[in-house]
This record gives C-alpha cells, sequence and structure tokens, in this order.
C-alpha cells in the first residue's frame, strides 16, 4: 500500500485474527507433549498438598489420632468429583469452546463479552479487572508454595535438612525468576517430557498402594464426599475448602489455549492427567486407610525410602515448571491489560525470535519475586501458605463462569434458560468453594483479597485517568481540518521529507504537530497523523492492519491496528503496508501531568495515575520506533 491510496474498511467490519494453525506447525503430538509441560504444571503439583491439607482441615489439626474411614474417603470423594464436574467438564468440555479466535484467558473472554454488549460492556470490564487481579495473586502464591511443598520432602530424607528448607526454596525461587530474561523457548522444549515423567511416576505411586484397600475404589461414588460434607459441620466445609487445592491450576487450560490448541489440551488430559491424578488420590487414600499415621505427608510416603530423595528433586523440578507457567502466564495478561487499557504500557522484551509467546517484563517480573519472597517468609511453610491459596482461585473461577454466561447468552445467541441450565450448577459449586474459603480468610485467605481489591483499584485508576487525559487533550486540541487549512495557505516552510505523529485522537491534529510548527515554523512535505487502535481480537492480519487515507498533498490519515496478544512495531507495520520507512521522523508527544482538582477525579487519585503514568515505557520503545527517527516534543497538561 502506497502512502498516495485511500484503503478503508468497511464500517461494519471487524478486524480479522490471525489464528495459529498449530496441526501444520507442528505435529499433533508434540503439542500435546508441550500442553503436559505448560498447561498442567500447577495441578500436577496439587497432589503434594491437596489430600493432605483437606483431610488436617478435617481433623482440626489434631493429626492422623482423629483420621477416620469416613473422612479419607469423604475427602478423596470430593477430590475425585471436583476433577471431574470443574475440570473434566466445565473447562476441558466447556469453556475451551469459548476462543476468541483461537486464544483464551480472563482477558479474552472479556473481550468477547464485551465485543457482544456493545457500549453496555461497562461492568464486564469492572469483572474482568477483578479476575485479571486475582490471576495476580494466584501467580504469587502458586512458586512459593509449589517449591516449599517440594522442598519439605527433604525433610522425610532426614530431619536434619529441617532448618534449611526455607532459605533452599528462597534460593531456587530467586534463580528461576532471575533466568526469565534469557526467555523459556529453549527450556520448554524439556518441560512436556519432564512433566509427562512426573505424571506417570505420580500414577505408578499410587497404583502401587491402591491394593492395600481396594475398598478405596468405592470414593467414585459422590454421596461419601456429600455424606461427609453434611456429617461433619464446620470440619467438613473447612476441609472443602482445602479440596479445591486440588483443582488449582484449572484456569491455565484456557489461559494457554492460544499456544497450543484445544484438541491437543484435551487429548493430554483425558489420555495422562486425569487417570494419573486419579490413580495418585486413590493410592494416598488407601495408604492413609491402612497407615493413618503417614498423615505428615502422604504424598512422598507413597514412595519407598530409597526412592525418596530422586522424587524430592522430580517434584522440585515439577514445581518450577509449574511455576514458570504461571510467570509466563502473568507476562501475557499484562501484556493483555495494557493493549485493553488497563495498565500502563510497560517494557516487553521478545526473548524469541520465532515464538511470539515468548515474552518477558522486567518490572512485573521482579515485583513478583519480590512478593513471592515476601510470602516464603511470611508463611514458611505450605501448610500456612494453603489457607490463603484456594480463595484466589474460586474467585477466578466465579468470574469466568458470570462472564462465559453473557458470552454464551450475547455471542453464541444461546437463550437465557439453556445457558442457565449449563453455567448454573458448575457456578453453584464453584460459590460453594468460594465460600468454604472464605472461612480462611483470617488465616491467609485476605492476602490474595487484598493483593486484587489494590490491583483492581490501579486498573480502575488507570483506566479512568486515561479517560480524563483523553477528554482534556481533545478539548485543548485544534481540528485537524482547521488546521490544515490554516498551514497549506499560510507561509509556513516547507522542508522536504516525510513525518508520522503519533496521536490517540485521530479528528484532532496532534500536539507534537502543533508545537513543531510554532516552534520550528516548519511543515515537512508530507505529514502522516498516525493513531494506534489495540482490537479486542488476539492478532490481526497483514492485509487489515494498516489503512491510508488521503486527506491532501501534504496530510494524510493512518490507522494502524494490532491486536491484544501483539507487541506492537510500528516501522515493521508500516513498511508491510508499502509505505516507504527508509526516511520516516517520527513526532511523539511528551506529557507532563499536573494533578487538577477541576477535572473529576480527587487531586490524591490524580497523583497516583501520574505515578503509574512515569512507569509507564516511552512511546517510541513501546511501538518499536528507532532512536535515532525519534523526535519529542514536551507538553504540561493538567489533569
Amino acid at each position: 500500500m502506497r502512502a498516495g491510496a485511500t484503503t478503508e474498511l468497511p464500517a461494519s467490519a471487524a478486524p480479522t485474527s490471525v489464528v495459529p494453525d498449530h496441526s501444520s506447525k507442528t505435529g499433533f503430538w508434540t503439542l500435546t507433549l508441550g500442553s503436559v509441560g505448560v498447561v498442567y504444571g500447577d495441578i500436577g503439583t496439587s497432589p503434594l498438598y491437596a489430600l493432605k491439607e483437606s483431610l488436617h482441615a478435617a481433623t482440626g489439626g489434631s493429626g492422623h489420632q482423629s483420621l477416620t474411614r469416613e473422612m479419607v474417603f469423604g475427602v478423596v470423594s470430593l477430590i475425585l468429583w471436583a476433577l471431574i464436574l470443574i475440570v473434566t467438564i466445565k473447562y476441558v468440555l466447556v469453556v475451551l469452546r469459548a476462543d476468541n479466535n483461537g486464544e483464551g484467558g480472563t482477558l479474552s473472554l472479556v473481550a468477547l463479552a464485551q465485543r457482544a454488549l456493545g457500549h453496555q460492556g461497562g461492568a464486564v470490564i469492572l469483572i474482568g479487572m477483578a479476575g485479571a487481579a486475582l490471576f495476580y495473586g494466584d501467580a504469587i502464591i502458586t512458586p512459593a508454595i509449589s517449591v516449599l511443598s517440594a522442598v519439605e520432602g527433604l525433610k522425610l530424607v532426614t530431619p536434619a535438612f529441617g532448618p534449611y528448607v526455607l532459605p533452599l526454596s528462597i534460593a531456587i525461587l530467586v534463580g528461576l525468576f532471575a533466568v526469565q530474561s534469557y526467555g523459556t523457548a529453549r527450556v520448554a522444549t524439556f518441560f512436556g517430557p519432564i512433566t509427562a515423567l512426573w505424571f506417570v511416576v505420580m500414577g505408578l505411586g499410587g497404583l502401587s498402594h491402591i491394593s492395600e484397600d481396594w475398598s478405596i475404589l468405592g470414593a467414585f461414588n459422590p454421596a461419601y464426599g456429600i455424606g461427609f460434607i453434611l456429617s461433619h459441620g464446620t470440619a467438613g466445609f473447612l476441609a472443602l475448602g482445602a479440596v479445591f487445592l486440588a483443582v488449582t491450576g484449572a484456569e491455565a487450560l484456557y489461559a494457554d489455549m492460544g499456544h497450543f490448541g484445544r484438541t491437543p489440551i484435551r487429548t493430554a488430559w483425558f489420555a495422562l492427567i486425569l487417570p494419573a491424578l486419579a490413580l495418585n488420590y486413590l493410592g494416598q487414600g488407601a495408604m492413609l486407610l491402612a497407615h493413618p499415621e503417614h498423615l505428615e505427608n502422604p504424598f512422598f510416603l507413597l514412595y519407598p525410602s530409597w526412592a525418596l530423595l530422586p522424587m524430592v528433586l522430580l517434584a522440585t523440578v515439577a514445581t518450577i515448571i509449574a511455576s514458570q507457567a504461571v510467570i509466563t502466564g502473568t507476562f501475557s495478561i499484562t501484556q493483555q491489560a495494557m493493549h485493553l487499557g488497563l495498565l500502563p504500557r510497560l517494557r516487553v522484551l521478545r526473548t524469541s525470535e520465532t515464538e511470539k509467546g515468548q515474552i518477558y517484563i522486567p518490572l512485573v517480573n521482579w515485583w513478583l519475586l519480590v512478593a513471592v519472597v515476601f510470602l516464603v517468609v511470611l508463611f514458611k511453610s505450605s501448610s500456612e501458605l494453603a489457607a490463603a491459596y484456594g480463595i484466589a482461585v474460586t474467585g477466578d473461577m466465579v468470574i469466568t463462569s458470570c462472564l462465559l454466561f453473557i458470552v454464551g447468552w450475547k455471542a453464541w445467541r444461546w437463550s437465557p434458560l439453556v445457558v442457565a441450565l449449563v453455567i448454573a450448577p458448575f457456578l453453584l459449586i464453584e460459590l460453594v468453594f468460594l465460600s468454604a474459603n472464605a472461612l480462611k480468610v483470617l488465616q491467609g485467605g485476605w492476602l490474595p483479597l487484598t493483593v486484587g481489591a489494590g490491583l483492581v483499584f490501579l486498573m480502575w485508576t488507570w483506566r479512568t485517568g486515561s479517560r480524563v487525559l483523553t477528554e482534556e487533550v481533545h478539548r485543548a486540541r485544534l481540528p485537524l481540518s482547521e488546521f490544515m487549512k490554516k498551514a497549506e495557505v499560510g507561509s509556513v516552510q516547507r522542508v522536504p521529507g516525510s513525518a508520522v505523529f503519533l496521536t490517540g485522537t485521530p479528528g484532532d491534529t496532534p500536539g507534537a504537530l502543533l508545537h513543531n510548527v510554532k516552534h520550528n515554523g516548519v511543515l515537512h512535505a508530507h505529514n502522516m497523523v498516525l493513531t494506534v487502535h489495540t482490537e479486542d481480537v488476539p492478532r490481526i492480519t497483514d492485509g487489515e492492519r494498516v489503512t491510508v487515507e488521503r486527506l491532501s498533498d501534504a496530510f494524510s490519515c493512518v490507522s494502524v491496528r494490532f491486536g491484544f496478544m501483539e507487541l506492537p512495531d510500528l516501522p515493521r507495520a508500516l513498511a508491510q503496508a508499502g509505505l516507504d520507512t527508509d526516511n520516516l521522523s517520527y513526532f511523539l508527544t511528551r506529557r507532563v501531568l499536573v494533578a487538577s482538582p477541576e477535572t473529576g477525579m480527587p487531586v490524591w487519585q490524580d497523583r497516583l495515575y501520574i505515578a503509574l503514568a512515569r512507569t509507564a515505557a516511552d512511546a517510541s520503545r513501546h511501538f518499536r520506533i528507532p532512536v535515532d527517527r525519534a523526535v519529542e516534543i514536551g507538553a504540561q497538561i493538567s489533569i
């Protein structure tokens, strides 16, 4: 597309997303194996602590002396049916249908719901903020509890390792976050095989103990779980909250759909993950029926003493992989939130030349490390952290169900009754789990709630402040059509070459253009007023990315579209559209923000927005504009 052309999409046309063709790029089984490592890493570490913590809650913390057969049958039954109802039916069979042009995750679901509701989607954004914020809470807790639970197995090898559990866990976590800048592309090739080995060993460990009490197979009868809850009062309800630890990580099924595809994820679940998890939990239950004294750490005690140290090492590697998946997910959801206008644009680095999803956000990485280490030092053990874990995940799942109802009703055009019949059972179960976890607010559940509330407020402040800033900029700007008339008939000196002026309001004259004429007294031979749009689809095809409208001999309006999963690269986009980018100069406005009581937000919130704005990456760096081609012109704006 040449600069002189006029190419516009029809007003009703939606941008087309580029959907990855998983079958042609990589073999089906390679994708399936890859999904085992990335998608199921988190849920695969749950057997380390889920059954143990559930039974500790059921016994009131009094240990194996109070453990009964009814407790073991009830808790194992609840775990099995949580895996069947929440993970298998809801996520694997239903939620994976809600893809946004091949991509998944809470914010993808928000984009689908908002597109279906149109201008009535304000509440959906708020729900999406809450979901994203709870994901961050989950991302802080997952590395801490996973690594701690694995390293605590060293105490079974010899009690002498006890004092070293905490410092060793911190050292592993620091090392994990320190290598993030190198990317996970190379390491990820080992994630699938190692995690697959972990699931096989887990399944074999459980299978070897089921023969100790074959009656444990009766736990597939849901009556055991229901009877346990009804007969154990508060203790049963507390145990129910801990049971949910068995399904933490299920949300990764949806979040990572764009990387692996729906069918490989489903195949991995039914062929390996679900059987291995079921066998392990059944094996732990059978062992505890025969040896209640093993309640201290039933997972590692499934294995003979000679295998303890290898299992601790394998578990540690598995928890690092699980933590890696959550960290990578945090980078992805941050990128989505930035593009959807919920967070400032932060510095995003690519860590792979070939994989689009391989990104690294330094600020998020180091803040996440600080938060994770703080949790390890504060709670000191996986058992203490367990109370904080469930509430973030259950809250996120409840939000997913609410958004799925909107998508099913408005986007899929199902009748409200049909959607309610499909979603309501899951929502009811998750609300029961959420209520059970709410009982643990004082024991640690306050942590993800506090983190979530703080992040929702920050996102709301950024979104509101950005809207106020746009209104202020628009109010002070000269319409572009009026500026063109004055510039073209005036005596402004023309200089050869082409210039790009970035703006967020296409009909207004960019501040950099006004100040360039006012202070330098020159106008380029060709001036492109460029606006970047982030669409509610993951990726845009190259043919629809750039639209150029010629306004006059000297002025053009350029619109560049990116999907919310893409890293914006303006020079590359313009070059792909056929524009001559060799001698382009890019003019940007450097805004100095000043708090004002007259713009709609309280002054203290203005100052918070200004502080957030200072963390934002430079526009030139964010849009990949070469440093020697960028010209910034300052302007002071009151908000």
